[in-house]
């Protein structure tokens, strides 16, 4: 934990002085399954809400809705914080409950330079006190990534991530990848494709794709629509999903 809490520490101080936070239109987490590098700008708060219809095999799972939030504490650093409700039909019978809320941040780490990918670190533990009984896990589920951009064009990234997920149950850790190319289409429009997955200990990797787009009613307001389907027969059937995304000041000078 010490060492952690150092590590913490000097990446803090380092992505300080080598972040700048730009202006224009806000970057987002969703509607892909890459985490963007990009920190919330110091002072706002941003909010990223989506509502999704998922089928595994026999059974179906509403999210209504799931959500991230998210404040700029400094221009190298963002609290986070992901609310997830959802009701569960296997056809027999359904459940409905709230997932153990998720607190953590997002750490920059530095920006882009030739070769070298804009990087951010994002962490997060899932708390079993703040859930329905029926979601609750017996133990802390964390939760980390690395979040790497590349710029191709000035129309074309590429976004990939690599981490570990703990499901609160005991045991390893799920290692997840994601790899995501992204383009803008005019001013407003935004489309992306996107391949992601997991490797479980012991047991069959998962691997999906997906795609999606979005629109920007202005640079603080962004509304979505994705879908995606898995490779394998344990990965997730089809998903649907529709989100928005918005941000404000919350102090003004």
């Amino acid at each position: 934990m010490r060492i952690a809490l150092i590590i913490v520490i000097h990446l803090l101080g380092f992505s300080s002085n080598c972040i700048a936070q730009k202006t224009g239109r806000m970057d987002t987490d969703r509607p892909d399954q890459t985490e963007s590098p990009s920190i919330t700008r110091k002072g706002y708060l941003q909010a990223e809400i989506g509502f999704n219809n998922e089928k595994y095999n026999s059974e179906r799972i509403w999210v209504h809705p799931t959500a991230l939030w998210k404040i700029g504490i400094s221009t190298g650093f963002e609290f986070r914080l992901i609310a997830e409700s959802s009701t569960i039909d296997n056809g027999m019978q359904s459940i409905t409950g709230l997932s153990p809320i998720q607190l953590g941040g997002k750490i920059a780490i530095c920006e882009e330079n030739g070769l070298i990918p804009k990087t951010s670190l994002i962490f997060h533990t899932g708390i079993p006190a703040l859930s329905t009984k029926n979601f609750s896990t017996p133990q802390l589920a964390p939760n980390f990534r690395f979040t790497m951009q590349h710029t191709l064009t000035k129309n074309l990234g590429i976004g990939y991530n690599i981490g570990g997920e703990w499901n609160g149950e005991g045991g390893a850790p799920e290692w997840i990848y994601t790899l995501a190319p992204g383009m803008n289409i005019g001013k407003r429009w935004y489309a992306y494709a996107e391949i992601f997955g997991s490797i479980r200990p012991n047991q069959t990797p998962l691997h999906g794709i997906d795609g999606g787009i979005a629109y920007y009613f202005t640079d603080d307001i962004k509304i979505d629509l994705s879908g995606g389907k898995g490779l394998n027969g344990e990965s997730i059937t089809n998903y649907i999903a529709i989100g928005l995304s918005f941000r404000f000041k919350m102090l003004k000078n």
